[in-house]
């Protein structure tokens, strides 16, 4: 850090210094009103990929000064307030004054800025498929973890068995081992594999969804599409939330946060913690008590310098500290004749620790802009003692990993460069340019325990354990560029083309112990390597039909990566077998438009992707290692439509539909000495329908004086808000095997809430599940079954300022 201040800010404010006297501007000034021309104070304005933002004073007005000339979109948003747009072109040194209206945040919808194609842009102008789930619809739809998106986005499915690590499909393409088949950025860092993600969301800006393929920008493992996660940034103005839950199951959320300025437009400080905790949903019938039972605690932490107007440094530091007491909360059979009750003998806690850290160095100029992120993750998670293997009250099976931290601790490093065209370029032609390398490194040690009744599941001896040893390393690189050129006012076409290579290593040792003796070796420690690469290409073409209305068709490639298969006990799995990337092909057509000065939004899409080398995986039991071979193709086809409307004042709609049909074209397994066809079978964790209806109505009834009375409004008076929403989510058949014999059948869950704000706080009345619908959320291909939550119901307390 010291190397960084010494050398990098000087250099920087020289550079930036040059680039502000060869080129002066135009200063930008207006006012921020609402409704009735009352000043909207606080109000923040800022020009989209530029480091340009200020917030409004008392009396609405705000002032930009030195804007180098060029074209630019303007953004403005305050709390309460619907965020609007506006272009704006800055010549030479004239000034600009602008006035600019705010309509009430349930009277229009929001322009939502998106920085999918790695820069900000408009959602509604952006050719591909995007939801976007603003910082309100978070808070609106009780979004605590990362899973609960399922169904508000089209085609989206994800769930976990209980360990929190989260498998996400979306249009068929879907999270079937610990290579993700949908990546996850979170504030721009690749979340590299299900160790090294964390799910619980924080304080967040938005939720960005991308929907198909995304090779060419986010190259490995987006091959279903990408979630991108922004967390709020700290800025010039102070800000802070605290916000308390308490709810059924022992269940309490405590989250708070600020952002500050601690020297103006130059240093500043962002802090947001949450504590989540609750009892366990699953009674254990071995102990007569709670089974997973669990709390976690979540940090994010900023610290942003401004050396100089064009350049800004982050450092920020993210972390997850998770306690589970029943990792695995799983049935093996019939999961719905005794609901949320389980038989196990093992009991153990479960210790996870994730953390991720990063530095981002940007640049934004009069030529291009410059971003470099450096980031660091880790992940280490063990059982503090056995932990059941064989899901009985049986001395069968039990797995042990805790051999101290020099194992089963990932660590990742990536680096990104990015290059892209500046906010104000001139001419047709905007492009995005880049790097990416990374290392990993994932030492795991495992043992397998048979107990005094192992010979249940198959075991010709008793009282031994099978000890796997795997130290995986894999390191890559790859390049990318994407341009987009204007053939005309209503003509634009997108190309761009990523390269990525990757190297693997491997090396494994298996031991067996007898109880009480020594190990000794029964596979000698055996390394193998295996290299890959690939070609993400993408052709986009859009038509503004007209300044509301855009029709595009794209074509976009993905890669999920390939690898070597660990060691494990089955004799028919050998370790160091080296599987393919799979690759998807997609091609989609889609329609965005809005209707009646932004009160209706309507988006539809249609796709048809095919996936080849597609990736199988058996899941080796008792190890619970997963074995991954190339061995079939995949067709998936959908519609998908998306609507948002405030068809009257206070009454806000959001609707989004999934139609997704995912056949195997080809799928030969071997099992018991055999092959197995299974062509023509459904693709596993892909509801075939979702459907996620949202409705909220809000009612002001007018102003409070200090003494109780309602008023029409005036200085100092609070406002009183009332708030009251339903949600029915739909979940089409889904399949959990891909023999297709564990099927949940379709069905609905509906959620309620009811509240009241008045000022900064809020108070929040909340049930999920209404009617306690018991169903499947994941399963394993050998039958054992996790139940998705029951009937949660509770209030939350919130302040803001």
């Amino acid at each position: 850090m010291s190397y960084l201040f010494k050398y990098i800010v000087p250099l920087l404010s020289l550079l930036s210094f040059y680039s502000a006297e060869a080129q002066p501007g135009g200063i930008l000034s207006g006012t921020v009103t609402d409704g009735r021309s009352e000043p909207v104070a606080g109000a923040t304005v800022n020009i989209l990929n530029t480091n340009y933002a200020v917030s409004a004073d008392n009396k609405g007005t705000f002032r930009i000064p030195a804007i180098r000339p060029g074209a630019y979109t303007l953004v403005i948003s305050a709390a309460g307030y619907a965020t609007v747009n506006k272009a704006i072109t800055i010549e030479g040194h004239k000034d600009v004054l602008l006035a600019i209206s705010l309509a009430a945040s349930n009277a229009q919808l929001d322009a939502v800025v998106v920085t999918a194609q790695k820069k900000q842009e408009l959602l509604q102008q952006v050719p591909i498929s995007i939801t976007a789930i603003t910082s309100r619809q978070v808070k609106d739809y009780r979004l605590w973890n990362s899973k609960d998106i399922t169904a508000i986005v089209p085609g989206l499915f994800s769930s976990d068995p209980g360990d929190n690590r989260n498998a996400t499909g979306i249009r068929g393409i879907a999270t079937t081992s610990y290579n993700p088949a949908v990546a996850t950025y979170i504030d721009g860092v690749n979340q590299f594999s299900l160790d090294t993600y964390i799910s619980q969301l924080l304080d967040v800006e938005r939720v960005e969804v991308l929907r198909g393929p995304q090779g060419t920008l986010y190259g490995r493992n987006a091959m279903g599409g990408v979630i991108n996660i922004i967390t709020k940034q700290p800025t010039n103005t102070t800000s802070g939330f605290a916000e308390l839950s308490v709810g059924n199951y022992g269940q309490q959320r405590y989250a708070a946060g600020f952002r500050t300025p601690l020297i103006k437009d130059k240093l500043f400080l962002g802090a947001a913690g949450v504590y989540d905790g609750r009892n366990g949903y699953y009674t254990n019938q071995f102990t007569n008590s709670s089974y997973d039972k669990q709390h976690s605690f979540t940090g994010n932490y900023y610290l942003k310098y401004l050396p100089v107007k064009a350049w800004d440094l982050t450092l920020n530091v993210k972390h997850n500290d998770n306690r589970n007491h029943g990792a695995f909360p799983l049935v093996a059979g019939d999961a719905f004749s005794n609901p949320f009750v389980l038989d196990q003998n093992a009991v153990t806690e479960m210790i996870d620790n994730t953390v991720n850290a990063s530095m981002s160095v940007n640049y934004k100029g009069p030529s291009f802009n410059f971003s470099s992120q450096t980031a660091y993750q880790q992940n280490y998670r063990y059982y503090t003692q056995p932990i059941d293997g064989d899901f009985s009250s049986l001395d069968a099976v039990t797995v042990n990993n805790n051999y101290g931290g020099d194992w089963n601790k990932v660590k990742t490093w990536t680096q990104e460069f990015k290059f892209t065209s500046p906010a104000n370029a001139a001419g047709p032609f905007t492009w995005t340019a880049g790097s990416y390398l990374f290392y990993n490194n994932s030492p795991v040690k495992q043992a397998t325990h048979y107990g005094k009744d192992a010979a249940a599941v198959g075991s010709p001896d008793i009282d031994f354990s099978t000890i796997n040893t795997t130290k995986s390393k894999n390191k890559g690189l790859a390049f990318y560029g994407q341009g987009t050129y204007a053939l005309s006012k209503k003509w634009e076409i997108t190309a761009g083309i990523r390269y990525d290579y990757e190297h693997q290593e491997e090396n494994v040792l298996g031991e067996l112990q007898q109880d009480g003796q020594p190990s000794f070796v029964t596979t000698p420690d055996t390394s193998g390597k295996t290299s890959f690469h690939s070609f993400s290409p993408k052709v986009a073409l859009n038509y503004t039909v007209s300044k509301t209305e855009m029709l595009y068709g794209v074509y976009s490639r993905g890669f999920r990566t390939g690898g070597l298969t660990q060691l494990s006990s089955d004799p028919s799995q050998p370790p160091l077998y080296a599987y393919r990337p799979e690759y998807s092909n997609n091609f989609e057509v889609g329609l965005k438009s809005s209707f009646f000065g932004n009160l209706l939004q309507l988006n539809l899409a249609a796709f048809y992707s095919t996936i080849r080398n597609a990736q199988v995986p058996t899941l080796i039991l008792p190890d619970a290692i997963t074995v991954t071979k190339n061995a079939g193709k995949l067709t998936s086809k959908g519609l998908e439509a998306e609507l948002a409307a405030t068809p009257v004042r206070g009454l806000e709609l959001n609707y989004s539909f999934g139609y997704t049909h995912a056949l195997f074209d080809d799928l030969k397994l071997s099992q018991n000495g055999g092959a197995v066809d299974l062509k023509g079978k459904h693709q596993v964790f892909t509801p075939d329908v979702t459907s996620m209806l949202a409705a909220q109505y809000s009612y002001s009834l007018g102003s409070l004086t200090s003494s109780g009375q309602a008023t029409s409004g005036g200085l100092f008076h609070q406002r009183i808000k009332l708030v009251a929403r339903g949600e029915w989510r739909f979940l089409g058949n889904t399949w959990f095997d891909l023999a297709n014999t564990i099927k949940q059948s379709s069905y609905s869950l509906f959620n309620v809430s009811a509240g009241a704000r008045m000022g900064n706080f809020g108070l929040t009345f909340w049930d999920r599940n209404l009617t306690n619908k018991k169903y499947i959320a994941y399963a394993y291909d050998f039958g054992a079954v996790h139940l998705g939550n029951p009937n949660t119901y509770g209030v939350t307390l919130d302040v803001g300022f």
